[in-house]
């Protein structure tokens, strides 16, 4: 039995430790309420199936219930323009393509809030390359085919929504290759999918977490992947750069940003039980087996990241004079 000198001084270390990750606001310690986690696109696509994914392990580890809320609009801003205004006291989180948020203040005009100053990173927790399909009448098999026959005649890229990742990503190929193809523009990446596995669009780039599932059933042709290196889940699926289009990479980065003003020890605590979540064995599995690798970063690495994109997509968007109301 402890003497009661050390018992006092081990409750006391142990009360320490427990104040230390339990970050208060106003005198009560957070959490202590229902958590919403803002998805800003339909169900179903990366940003959604990640969601979904770790949800229930952060509702487990904070104690509270954790509303995943899906709302689509304006290829993500009008999900992220509510997180951005939204109290800034942790209880509203926004998850989604940060790569895609970072391409919003260079291709639309009136943008009401401005990302960069709005939001703060609280964590980065997946990335999937963009995956090359075609639906299967398609009569090209790998990407040199594909755009010598886009010169011969009209294919449709569908478009997860204008000015998103994937239609940057759609533009800059192009540029590199010389393929012409017409943009049919969706509200997010689970039409579009779907319309190019009914055959109505014939072109496709988008996330492999949403896609690969339609490639392993034959629903649509994979030609290649927009990552440096190959992937040892699909280790004979050539890379796009490997292809000609050097130098290519583009893909689908889920994280978490909160209010901007949200509290620093708030900020590490989210970010601390996002990579218990997404590390966690189920989690990683199923990611890693639909092809998304588990990657994490710290809030003010997850912040320099977004900076990054940001400056990267502002080149593509000049180029190719996209502009958005």
């Amino acid at each position: 039995m402890l003497p009661r000198s050390r018992f006092l001084c081990s409750a006391l270390a142990l009360a320490a430790i427990s104040l230390l990750s339990t970050p208060v606001l106003a005198g009560e310690a957070w959490p202590s309420k229902t958590i919403r986690l803002v998805v800003p696109y339909p169900p179903g696509g990366s940003s959604d199936i990640i969601a979904r994914s770790i949800g229930q392990l952060i509702s487990q580890e904070l104690k509270q219930t954790v509303v995943i809320e899906n709302k689509p609009g304006a290829n993500g801003n009008l999900g992220a323009e509510f997180v951005a205004r939204a109290p800034a006291d942790g209880y509203t989180w926004l998850l989604c393509d940060l790569g895609a948020l970072a391409i919003s203040p260079s291709i639309y005009t009136k943008l009401s809030f401005d990302p960069s100053k709005d939001l703060r990173g609280a964590g980065m927790l997946a990335y999937s390359p963009h995956m090359l399909v075609v639906h299967p009448s398609v009569q090209a098999n790998n990407l040199t085919e594909l755009v010598a026959l886009s010169k011969k005649q009209d294919l449709n890229f569908a478009v997860t929504a204008t000015g998103s990742a994937p239609h940057l990503a759609g533009v800059e190929l192009a540029r590199i290759t010389g393929a012409k193809w017409v943009y049919v523009p969706y509200k997010g990446g689970v039409q579009s999918v779907q319309d190019t596995v009914a055959g109505q669009t014939q072109v496709l780039m988008n996330g492999m977490l949403a896609t690969y599932p339609h490639v392993q059933s034959g629903k649509l042709k994979l030609l290649g992947i927009s990552k440096e290196a190959r992937m040892p889940l699909i280790a004979d699926v050539p890379t796009l750069a490997e292809q000609g289009a050097k130098g290519f990479a583009s893909g689908s980065w889920q994280g978490v940003v909160l209010p901007a003003k949200t509290p620093e020890a708030v900020v590490r605590r989210v970010n601390q039980v996002l990579l218990g979540a997404i590390r966690s064995p189920e989690v990683r599995a199923r990611l890693t087996g639909q092809g998304a690798e588990v990657i994490t970063m710290t809030p003010a690495d997850t912040d320099k990241f977004f900076n990054a994109e940001r400056a990267r997509w502002r080149s593509v968007v000049q180029t190719a004079n996209l502009q958005l109301d």
